[in-house]
């Protein structure tokens, strides 16, 4: 029984990541609401940490996309967001990372994004902690591997979400999927099964890799 901690299993791709595992054999899922853990609130992920038992898996899903203007990106925005998207993940591997050593194997999955990867107007903060996150996989997969620790990122591209649909108008939408190969937005579910096979034990040489999911937008 793999024992996997998931952010962000409220909704969008984390739940559907925790609907995809608890349907299938061999996995115990561990997926806090935002009073279990605030990964807004430094305090809060050390005191989750604190409590939580050893995992095989973390798969750091939940973040946050405010868009701006750089001249509109004020103190109290780009600290959220850091510590959101960017520290509370490296905290929460740092916590996990010491169970796995001892075990001598673990997997962990962090959420990326295309725009960690390209980047556009207004995405100035989304995109800076989505390339840390892929920094901290890559040189993560180098310093955890001798362990027989596993660390990847999955970068998806447009994917049906309640945060997508908030932050892209329904026209703007239209012409997103005309300029997708695929001509659809993912589903979240589609994602996840991504994730399902990162974390599982299918997975033995893949590590430091941003695997990019976007219906060949990209390409």
């Amino acid at each position: 029984m793999l024992r996997v901690l998931v952010t962000g299993g409220s909704r969008g791709i984390g739940h559907a990541v925790v609907d995809l595992l608890n349907s299938s054999k061999g996995y115990e899922v561990i997926s806090p609401d935002r009073n279990q853990l605030d990964l807004a609130d430094p305090a809060s992920v050390r005191h989750f940490i604190k409590d939580c038992p050893d995992v095989d898996a973390l798969v750091n899903i939940a973040g946050i996309n405010m868009l701006g203007q750089l001249d509109k990106l004020d103190e109290s925005i780009v600290n959220q967001m850091c510590q959101t998207n960017l520290f509370a993940p490296l905290q929460l591997i740092r916590g996990v990372a010491e169970g796995m050593r001892r075990r001598q194997g673990g997997r962990i999955v962090n959420f990326s994004s295309i725009w960690g990867i390209r980047s556009k107007e207004h995405r100035t903060l989304y995109s800076l902690t989505k390339f840390g996150l892929t920094g901290i996989t890559k040189a993560l997969a180098r310093e955890l591997g001798p362990d027989n620790i596993l660390v990847n990122a999955v970068a998806p591209g447009y994917v049906d979400t309640e945060m997508t649909r908030k932050n892209i108008p329904p026209d703007e939408c239209e012409r997103l999927r005309g300029d997708i190969p695929l001509q659809r937005f993912a589903a979240p579910v589609e994602i996840a099964r991504l994730v399902r096979f990162l974390i599982s034990d299918e997975n033995s040489y893949i590590t430091g890799q941003s695997i990019v999911i976007d219906g060949g937008f990209l390409a």
